[in-house]
């Protein structure tokens, strides 16, 4: 039977989920989908995991057996690859297991032009993978690098998109997680003019997110701290999001981050349609802090691509996750970490005050408590299995607090989200709920994040 594609590719246990055979496969199921007669081009990166090479290696066979010229850039963040794809019309794909540990992987895929697919077109490449593989005598595709050339296009990129400016004069410590974008760091801030602190970018196949990076952002926060830092940024494995602290070491979300740029953008007549996209797991203070601001909110289920496609189809230039995933539509196809930190910093800088002052009058979260649940298999309908329970939970808050209960895209969990007036109601409902799913489903671990 196939893998089945979460919200962001395939992931598991690299070399038992994840295998070389499957990364061929996949190769192959791919280039059956989605290249066409006119378009026999592929650009495949990887962060920095010990069996990132493999599997990069073994997805490169599959595509080149099908006749596809791969384009490989070895360690490159996942939106550099993307970048990629838009510039030289190709098709995109990550090996990369994004914020998990490093003995995980997955592999990602991007469409023409850089785009992450649609639930229909993966079904199909799904159902690719279980057919026969197709053996063909036709010519098979070539194999080349082009890290350098496409990595300086990917700089250029980032500081375009602050219409050339430089950062001189800012104190910023940045945490590359050991991951993807940890030789890309040094180089872009220094040409920004940047005083840069950076952490955790000195890679070694198995210290990837360990102790550090957009899951731990009290790293880089006592590390602004100790150097008196304007700002920190921590990025995740594949760069693709970030998380910011300010001066002080508190953190500044997703959220904070999107209504910070929401409010930039639109002072300055660039926010299209007077709208932001985010999930339904943005802090319900984000969604009264817009409203006050005379933005719009559209909201999409949990995960960047349906950001991305709710982005799309109404041509908004601005959305995003809580959990840092932010999407610039007007200068990448994905979430892009790196771009986000330029944009945040030039809006500080533009701004002549600290990232703690933007982010407090941006908007002022409600006590959020999340709880994730392991469960032995993923539960896709959790919420309606659980739903009378749910409706009892969200009577007690009357209507003042929200409650959200989901399966993981990616891994066995059930997250529970409660949003009240005070921390203690919120924890109290989330754990009531988690209780449940434990006594209904199983529990093999539970873990509270107050928020």
């Amino acid at each position: 039977m196939s893998p089945t594609f979460g919200t962001d590719g395939v992931r598991g246990r690299a070399n038992v989920d994840i295998t070389p055979e499957l990364a061929l496969s996949i190769g192959r199921a791919a280039a059956a989908v989605l290249l066409t007669d006119d378009q026999r081009r592929v650009v495949i990166g990887g962060d920095t995991r010990a069996s990132t090479p493999m599997l990069s290696a073994a997805l490169a066979a599959g595509f080149a057996a099908s006749g596809v010229d791969v384009v490989d850039l070895g360690v490159a963040p996942t939106p550099m690859v993307a970048d990629a794809a838009r510039r030289h019309d190709a098709i995109g794909a990550v090996v990369s297991a994004s914020h998990n540990p490093f003995h995980d992987n997955g592999i990602k895929l991007f469409a023409r032009g850089g785009v992450k697919l649609r639930d229909d077109v993966e079904r199909r490449i799904e159902e690719q993978l279980d057919q026969p593989a197709i053996v063909s005598d036709g010519p098979v595709g070539s194999i080349r690098s082009g890290h350098a050339s496409i990595g300086r296009e990917y700089l250029d990129h980032l500081h375009a998109a602050i219409d050339g400016r430089t950062l001189d004069g800012m104190r910023v410590v940045i945490d590359a997680a050991n991951g993807a974008a940890a030789e890309f760091v040094a180089p872009l801030f220094a040409e920004l003019g940047v005083d840069a602190i950076v952490l955790a970018d000195q890679p070694d196949g198995r210290n990837i997110n360990d102790g550090c990076g957009a899951t731990q952002p009290m790293y880089v926060a006592e590390a602004v701290r100790t150097h008196g830092a304007d700002v920190g940024i921590a990025l995740d494995g594949d760069a693709d999001r970030l998380i910011a602290v300010d001066h002080t070491g508190t953190v500044v979300d997703g959220d904070h981050i999107i209504a910070v740029c929401a409010r930039d953008l639109r002072a300055r007549g660039r926010l299209a349609r007077d709208s932001v996209v985010v999930t339904v797991m943005s802090n319900l203070g984000f969604r009264l802090a817009m409203d006050e601001a005379a933005i719009g909110v559209i909201e999409t289920p949990v995960g960047d691509r349906y950001v991305l496609e709710a982005m799309s189809e109404g041509r908004y230039s601005l959305g995003g996750e809580q959990s840092g995933h932010v999407i610039f539509a007007d200068h990448a196809t994905t979430g892009d970490g790196l771009l986000t930190a330029l944009i945040l910093l030039d809006a500080t800088c533009r701004a002549g005050r600290p990232l703690a002052e933007l982010a407090d009058e941006a908007m002022t979260s409600l006590p959020q408590i999340l709880v994730n649940v392991e469960v032995a298999e993923r539960l896709p309908d959790v919420a309606e299995q659980i739903a009378d329970e749910i409706e009892a939970a969200e009577r007690a808050l009357a209507g003042r607090g929200r409650v959200l209960v989901r399966a993981s895209g990616t891994e066995p969990l059930v997250r529970v989200m409660v949003e009240a007036p005070t921390d203690d109601a919120a924890r109290a409902t989330a754990e009531q709920l988690a209780a449940v799913v434990v006594d209904r489903f199983g529990r093999t671990d539970l873990q509270a994040d107050g928020r």
